[in-house]
């Protein structure tokens, strides 16, 4: 008995070793981002404050949340509402300031607790979640801010309305009682994301649009050259994701 009592705690110390090394790393990534961000902001003529970070903890378990949030981070983008619900419902009460954004599509069956649990959807785009998104929200009497979903490039995989639906679709969401805060895009990944950001930032402005959700890890930069006023960071700050089960 001995023996096993001496291999649990060996196993329970190596295990508490390994989460805090975890939760340093967490930090440390974090705190490289957001100088990133602040140096690219100067470069650009941007004052930091313009860019927001929104760390995409998907897939990623709560002690890796709880490192960030440790660490100061409070905005974060989930792609599942199911998993979004397990990992933030409980952090929510204990960080009133978290502030929680949608990523990733929205299936109408979803949008009573999407509306419920988020502060940011950031993936409206088509009329039916749109007829949702407003019924439901009046009936929670809670508005979360929405953006729109531009599939930029028309590739056929994505979701997203296609640029030249944009204008008729704001109008159709804005008739439902919709506010639209945002664009959010998507740049295919085998080609320069710069020039479609450049694209989206048109659209925005030309709509009155004030947020922009564009650029991650790979291509956060550009986006801010952009005009970018939020960037979804994951792998940079968490580490490759975790395969979904």
């Amino acid at each position: 008995m001995g023996v096993i009592c001496v291999s649990n705690k060996r196993l329970s110390n190596a295990l508490s070793i390994l989460i805090l090394t975890a939760m340093t790393h967490i930090a440390e990534n974090l705190a490289l981002i957001t100088a990133k961000i602040e140096e690219t902001c100067q470069k650009n003529g941007r004052p930091p404050a313009a860019v927001t970070l929104v760390a995409v903890s998907k897939t990623h378990p709560i002690e890796a949340v709880e490192a960030a949030l440790a660490a100061g981070q409070r905005m974060f983008g989930e792609n599942r509402v199911q998993e979004a619900a397990t990992k933030f419902a409980p952090l929510k009460s204990r960080f009133p300031d978290l502030e929680l954004h949608l990523i990733g599509p929205l299936q109408t069956n979803k949008v009573h607790e999407a509306i419920r649990l988020f502060d940011v959807i950031e993936t409206l785009d088509r009329p039916k979640l749109a007829d949702a998104l407003a019924t439901e929200m009046k009936k929670q009497e809670r508005f979360p801010r929405l953006y729109i979903e531009v599939n930029i490039a028309a590739e056929p995989q994505k979701a997203g309305v296609l640029p030249e639906n944009l204008d008729a679709f704001i109008a159709l969401c804005r008739e439902l009682g919709l506010k639209i805060d945002g664009l959010m895009c998507l740049p295919p990944v085998d080609q320069d994301p710069a020039p479609h950001f450049a694209q989206l930032r048109l659209m925005a402005t030309r709509l009155g649009l004030a947020e922009l959700s564009m650029g991650m890890s790979a291509d956060f930069e550009e986006a801010i050259a952009a005009g970018a006023t939020h960037v979804r960071v994951g792998t940079a700050i968490f580490g490759d994701r975790d395969k979904p089960r």
